[in-house]
């Protein structure tokens, strides 16, 4: 059986980073809580790569460390189908939109489909 996944990309004021973590624990709790979700992952940006030479050659990616205009966050969710991911979404925007978008530098990237694998 297929699941549905949305990924997220964010870009968050950096003055509002221990704002936004905050709120994704209880994001991450609401969508959990949701039956039919299978799975909720936020990642935050903090490496980059060299360059292709470096991966090629398995070089470590670098850390992060000039000042950033917006810090990047990732979600990873994955549902059983997008009508259980309907509401949950509205149920979470419902619930969250005013203290999440407030940290928000730029409105987020979405992207939805099946999952293949």
């Amino acid at each position: 059986m297929s699941s549905f996944i949305e990924i997220c990309i964010y870009e968050v004021k950096p003055e509002k980073i221990d704002e936004f973590e905050i709120l994704l624990k209880d994001i991450s709790e609401h969508h959990k809580s949701f039956d039919g979700v299978i799975d909720v992952k936020y990642m935050k940006r903090t490496h980059r790569q060299k360059d292709f030479n470096s991966v090629k050659n398995g070089e470590p990616a670098i850390r992060l460390t000039r000042k950033q205009k917006s810090v990047k966050y990732v979600l990873f969710w994955e549902l059983e189908n997008e009508l259980i991911h309907g509401k949950a979404t509205k149920s979470g925007l419902e619930k969250f939109y005013k203290r999440f978008n407030r940290c928000l530098a730029t409105m987020p990237k979405i992207i939805l489909g099946d999952r293949l694998i």
